[in-house]
């Protein structure tokens, strides 16, 4: 009997610090922020998932949380949020076609802007001022001379 209290005893003291060590499945903050600053706020506009303060993006961080824990990787809940919420939860839109007028856009308008500079610098340097200026037939010219030799005369 004691020596099957005592197998007992030993049996317990082993096994129980199995029983008191933590899950390795527990979900992180860091984690939940790694996929959290991915997202955008569906709710305010232009604030990161992971820096919103909202009563919302609380459970939506949760939310993240429970899906991690459930196994789903990063990719699987950006696009369940997206499903969801729309494109406008991801700083990018997920749609290949949306992503590169997206991406491409800017840089149109960019080249386009510089196009546009560089060919009035170039009409502006090719006007040659002087072809504008007509030739003051010498009536008009002695009129106006005499116009001005009045007004220094002051009459």
């Amino acid at each position: 009997m004691i020596k099957t209290v005592t197998t007992m005893l030993l049996l317990l003291i082993l096994i129980l610090p199995l029983a008191a060590q933590e899950d390795d499945d527990v979900v992180t903050d860091d984690e939940v922020n790694a996929v959290a600053r991915q997202l955008y706020c569906p709710v305010c506009e232009n604030i990161p998932l992971d820096a919103c303060g909202t009563a919302a993006c609380e459970d939506w961080r949760y939310e993240i949380r429970l899906q991690l824990e459930a196994g789903m990787t990063e990719e699987q809940i950006i696009d369940d949020f997206v499903t969801r919420f729309g494109d406008r939860v991801v700083g990018t839109p997920k749609d290949p076609l949306l992503r590169v007028i997206s991406v491409v856009t800017p840089w149109v308008m960019i080249a386009l802007g510089v196009f546009w500079g560089w060919r009035m610098f170039q009409r502006r340097m090719t006007t040659n001022a002087v072809e504008d200026v007509q030739q003051v037939s010498s009536d008009e010219h002695s009129h106006y001379q005499d116009l001005l030799e009045q007004d220094i005369a002051g009459g």
